[in-house]
């Protein structure tokens, strides 16, 4: 009676201890095992609750929590690989207080970095529809932006996750505290004894299968749902992956399968746009040259306006919402892009389609690439060796994404930036409004033109990112809520149609060729794979003499480089591989290509397309641009189909490795 008294006044701290006090040393490890169970466990529970819409129809919807838990035991494997391999050197009576010391941080540490994924991981998924990956570690290199825009737009989120963190740290702590006031050493010699059975235990958790390669993401996505597949994982062992794939990413693309060079350059050049062309430096082996269709006396200035999530989502002519009036308006002026696609869905990946005509690829962006911030092919580099004047306009700070040193290292002279705006109208968390981006835009063309000198400018929007921050009074709002993503490009579109408007009476318009396209959509979600629909993009060319049309080709931002140096009328060699539209023969079809994710999709003129799927069979299937959605098909695309795509998802990293993608 009195032993069942004792245990019934123990506090819930030592009942928990004291159920594991007969693993002796093991004990802090095997609590950490459980702990981290619980944890992702209870966290994944939340939430396919949150987003049963989507796992509910799936095929794994049964099995997603045994799926789970394989990944949960390996993200628990790792933590407890460190301190598993110390305990032979600290677990005996003469290091036994450093022990425990050490074992109950560490439990601690590896608690807290998994409640804090975790309670991020809800946020993440509202704007990028998937569980933290590389994206979440790439954005930590710039604590302003996204702690301005983590505060601005998501500040009760953050306040609740931080709270809640902390809150579930000092409850772990208060039930761990016995272990530290344990004074029984276990015999060393069975703790050495169970030793090796453990590491085997462990060694196999983490690797999770028997196959020639451990467990990766790619064993998990089972469906076709890239968010589904993604809650089958737990946010800590993504973003580690993530990392870990960091130092493998210029070999990125060998996921997918192989080819040899010659067959990938084969395969690029039969394109009917780049087959009778000749290829004749070695060093350079898609180097050609462009002899432009417009015949001019003096080539056109080039001024690319690249607009911050301004997806076809928001284009009432391309199936979207009504915001964009302005956009709509000009549309009527010049080539209109009706089926446009983005390459990817982050800023720099537009950057590097537009500016370079560069292919997308599953590793990071040129843009951020060591072997890339000189030496590398750009339009400002081309249009500099051509006497042109070079320069980029930007509201933020364009250290941002590595953007300064990829500009000022391939051809860009000149860089505006947030310091250079003596008095700007508005700032916001990502620098100053598009209406003082344009009034410096419009400022620096007109003086250019002034001098009589050829120039090309690249000006990139920012107003509309997250917090979606603009001055007040500019628009009639479009939703209630001023700081929405529906207001913020209504107010972007607002300052483009005011810029174009006043570049039209400007003295420098009849000289000068216009693009304004965006980086990618606001945002990319759905379940499915690739989610096309969140790809397609507006695209306009005006400026000079150029006459209305409607470009129903399929197009992909890589086409638009080619396609402005023939409006502009200047002779080039270059390396892009992209359409020139204005070759355009009748009957020919183009087609885009997008990274999403690890998943690389191929999509041709008739709207097959074929998906490469890291260490896995390609899928083929076709999308249906009225109803926006992709049917896939049971059978594997054709081997042409899956060469195509394999082809040109290889080409860009082999290029970039071996630094073959630039001028003479």
């Amino acid at each position: 009676m009195t032993a069942v008294t004792d245990i019934e006044n123990k506090t819930l701290a030592q009942r928990w201890c004291h159920a594991f006090r007969w693993s002796g040393a093991y004990a802090p490890l095997l609590q950490l095992l459980c702990l981290a169970l619980l944890v992702l466990g209870l966290s994944r529970g939340l939430l396919v609750m949150w987003q049963l819409g989507r796992v509910a129809p799936t095929e794994v919807w049964p099995s997603i929590f045994l799926h789970g838990l394989r990944v949960d035991i390996i993200q628990a494997g790792l933590f407890i690989a460190l301190p598993l391999l110390l305990l032979p050197v600290l677990a005996h009576r003469y290091t036994w207080t450093a022990w425990k010391r050490f074992s109950y941080a560490w439990v601690l540490f590896c608690v807290a970095l998994l409640l804090f994924m975790e309670l991020a991981t809800p946020t993440f998924i509202a704007q990028y529809d998937v569980r933290p990956n590389r994206l979440f570690i790439e954005y930590l290199r710039y604590p302003k932006e996204v702690f301005s825009t983590l505060w601005h737009g998501f500040r009760t989120t953050v306040i609740i996750g931080v709270l809640t963190s902390i809150a579930g740290v000092v409850w772990v702590a208060k039930l761990l505290k016995p272990w530290l006031r344990e004074t029984r050493v276990p015999r060393y010699r069975n703790t050495l004894l169970a030793w090796p059975v453990v590491v085997v235990l462990v060694f196999a958790g983490v690797r999770s299968t028997t196959d020639h390669r451990p467990a990766n993401p790619a064993m998990f996505a089972l469906t076709s749902d890239a968010l589904v597949n993604s809650l089958m994982l737990n946010s800590t062992w993504s973003v580690f992956h993530a990392i870990y794939n960091l130092k493998h990413e210029a070999n990125a693309g060998d996921a997918y399968g192989a080819m040899s060079n010659e067959a990938i350059l084969e395969q690029v050049r039969s394109a009917p746009w780049l087959k009778n062309f000749s290829y004749p430096n070695k060093t350079y082996p898609t180097l050609h040259e462009q002899t432009a269709t417009r015949v001019r006396a003096r080539p056109l200035n080039l001024v690319i306006v690249l607009e911050e999530s301004l997806g076809a989502t928001f284009v009432d002519s391309l199936g979207g919402l009504a915001v964009t009036p302005n956009l709509e308006r000009l549309s009527q002026d010049g080539w209109w892009f009706k089926q446009l696609y983005a390459t990817g869905t982050r800023s720099v990946r537009g950057i590097e389609a537009v500016i370079s005509g560069y292919l997308p690829t599953p590793a990071r962006s040129v843009v951020k690439l060591s072997l890339a911030q000189n030496h590398f092919f750009t339009l400002g580099e081309l249009l500099k060796r051509s006497g042109y004047d070079t320069g980029f306009i930007y509201g933020g700070e364009a250290h941002f994404d590595n953007m300064r040193s990829f500009f000022t290292g391939n051809g860009f002279d000149h860089i505006v930036d947030e310091v250079d705006y003596s008095a700007p109208v508005f700032t916001g968390s990502w620098g100053v409004s598009d209406e003082d981006l344009f009034n410096k835009a419009h400022e620096q063309l007109q003086a250019l033109h002034a001098q009589d000198k050829p120039f090309f400018r690249l000006v990139f929007s920012s107003s509309n990112h997250t917090p979606f921050e603009y001055p007040d009074g500019r628009i009639a709002l479009y939703d209630a809520d001023k700081n929405t993503v529906n207001n913020a490009v209504k107010y972007a579109d607002h300052v483009l149609g005011e810029f174009i408007d006043t570049a039209r009476n400007s003295d420098y318009w009849q000289d000068t060729l216009f693009l304004i396209v965006a980086d990618h959509d606001a945002r990319v979600w759905g379940n499915e794979l690739v989610p096309i629909k969140n790809f397609q993009i507006p695209g306009l060319i005006l400026g000079a003499d150029i006459e209305p049309r409607q470009v129903q080709t399929l197009t992909s931002q890589i086409d638009l480089a080619p396609t402005l140096l023939s409006l502009m009328g200047l002779n080039s060699h270059h390396p892009m591989v992209g359409n020139d539209l204005t070759r355009l023969k009748p009957g020919e079809t183009g087609r885009a290509m997008m990274q999403f994710n690890d998943y690389y999709a191929w999509m041709e003129g008739d709207f097959r397309v074929t998906v490469l799927r890291p260490d896995q069979p390609p899928l083929g299937g076709h999308y249906d641009p009225k109803t926006t959605t992709t049917q896939y098909q049971t059978e594997p695309p054709t081997q042409a189909q899956i060469h195509k795509a394999l082809a040109h998802s290889l080409l860009p990293l082999w290029l970039y490795r071996e630094q073959k993608y630039d001028l003479l």
